[in-house]
């Protein structure tokens, strides 16, 4: 039986990520649960505004260990990350609060820190789990193997653990809200010394003006059937029309048509928006295991034997250079209306 649960919500820019609030709402469910008590922390300089936001989703207090803070325990007031540094931050106050299960999301970042955060606590880790299940106390997870071929259920006689959850699995579940307790806690009472930052990032470059496909509710996505870069301009009209996010398969990110932030997949990024278009993607096991909890997904392919068609609710056999251009005229003209 847990003693504890720490729950770790993102910040991008002072405001929560989406998978934020999956990670609060899915720790807040399990403390419930387990009859156990449960915290939030964050890394980063947040406003009250911001923190009352989880009150949607359980908790009434949140910790905050600001970045500036931080940095200046690092010698220097312009690092975005440190993983390091993140790392201790988050054993140093699991340890602090006494809780030995810990939850964040198996974003780039959650992925990064839960192998620091488990080996300095000591747990066991449960890595990119799509449902988590209470028995007597005890929790067990669901996660994929074999690219999603296969699920497999796993636990652990380990009294601490850190689990990270895929994102865009575990819906979050609102609550009446209210107002956060906000507390800002300094470095120093968590022993942060220049040491710990053996790694540091000083700069992240970001294209402000695409929607993030990982955080995005519709995604237009594009594979080999586009046959060349220049082609992919079909899809992101489409998707400027319905306000969506461009997507990639795997095929054309390595080929170098699309940066990797766009690929979705195993070794992408997991989506689950409410209406995924495939546009010339045959559906590859490695790209399904990363879209097909879509909850509308529409395939446009010209081989009616494409295996994206068998997750499809939606299929269209045809020529993608066809379709797309009388696709997109039409959804602009029913978004004008």
């Amino acid at each position: 039986m847990p003693n504890k649960i720490l729950a770790f919500a993102e910040l991008k820019e002072g405001n929560f990520k989406n998978s934020a609030f999956e990670v609060v709402s899915e720790a807040s469910k399990l403390s419930r649960e387990c009859a156990c008590g449960m915290t939030v922390l964050t890394i980063g300089d947040i406003n009250q505004e911001q923190a009352d936001k989880l009150a949607h989703y359980g908790p009434l207090k949140l910790t905050a260990v600001g970045l500036n803070d931080l940095n200046s325990k690092g010698g220097s007031a312009d690092l975005k990350y440190s993983p390091t540094s993140f790392a201790k931050v988050i054993s140093k106050f699991a340890e602090k609060e006494n809780a030995d299960v810990i939850v964040m999301s198996a974003t780039a970042l959650g992925k990064e820190l839960s192998g620091r955060v488990a080996v300095s606590t000591g747990s066991a880790v449960f890595n990119d789990c799509i449902s988590l299940q209470v028995s007597d106390g005890k929790i067990t997870a669901s996660r994929p193997v074999y690219a999603g071929k296969s699920i497999v259920t796993i636990n652990t006689d380990s009294p601490k653990i850190v689990i990270t959850i895929r994102p865009n699995v575990f819906k979050p579940v609102k609550t009446d809200g209210g107002n956060v307790e906000l507390t800002v806690l300094s470095p120093d009472e968590l022993g942060i010394t220049a040491s710990d930052f053996g790694v540091v990032v000083k700069e992240v470059v970001v294209s402000s003006e695409k929607l993030d496909v990982a955080e995005a509710d519709r995604i237009v996505s594009g594979g080999r059937g586009l046959k060349a870069p220049e082609n992919f301009s079909l899809v992101e009209d489409l998707a400027a029309a319905i306000g969506a996010a461009t997507g990639a398969s795997r095929a054309v990110v390595d080929a170098g048509w699309r940066p990797h932030s766009e690929q979705v997949g195993q070794t992408g990024k997991t989506v689950s928006p409410s209406l995924y278009i495939a546009c010339g993607i045959s559906g590859a096991i490695q790209h399904l295991a990363g879209m097909s909890s879509s909850k509308c997904i529409v395939a446009i392919n010209k081989d009616k034997d494409a295996p994206i068609f068998q997750v499809a609710n939606y299929g269209i056999v045809g020529d993608v250079f066809e379709i797309l251009p009388a696709l997109t005229d039409e959804m602009k003209r029913v978004v004008s209306q």
